[in-house]
């Protein structure tokens, strides 16, 4: 299977179960202060509020010398704790350079929320570099 198979591939597995998802949760939207103009972020909370899930990035990023549009995010969740995200998801979990990388921060408030991001896989030579972002639940 070639590399852009395999990226599509993957791709296609990561986006579909964010389309599946319950949407009963508020969503929250946001724009990133850097990056490529119109890139967007958005998430759920969890109903008890511990974890940030169905994160999706739609926006721009370098991949292999060229720019690309993507919209991607994880399949698992983020924890929250005391209000604030810190973690980095790997997808498939051990796909070593084939991976993708979802490095995310954040400070969760009440109706607003800021952070950083950055999605990177290596073995495609594409990466968004770190992205600052706000969001607000809608």
């Amino acid at each position: 299977m070639s590399i852009m198979k395999l990226f599509f591939a993957v791709t296609a597995l990561l986006i579909i179960p964010f389309m599946l998802s319950a949407q009963n949760k508020p969503l929250w939207q946001g724009t990133f202060s850097n990056g490529y103009k119109g890139a967007t972020i958005s998430f759920n909370i969890s109903t008890d509020g511990n974890r940030l899930e169905d994160l999706t990035f739609s926006g721009y990023w370098k991949c292999s010398g060229g720019i690309e549009q993507i919209t991607i995010g994880p399949d698992k969740s983020y924890s929250i704790q005391n209000g604030r995200v810190s973690g980095v998801i790997t997808e498939p979990e051990n796909g070593g350079a084939t991976a993708f990388r979802f490095d995310l921060n954040a400070t969760i408030g009440s109706k607003s929320a800021t952070g950083t991001l950055r999605i990177n896989l290596n073995a495609l030579g594409c990466d968004s570099y770190k992205l600052n972002w706000t969001a607000q639940k809608k």
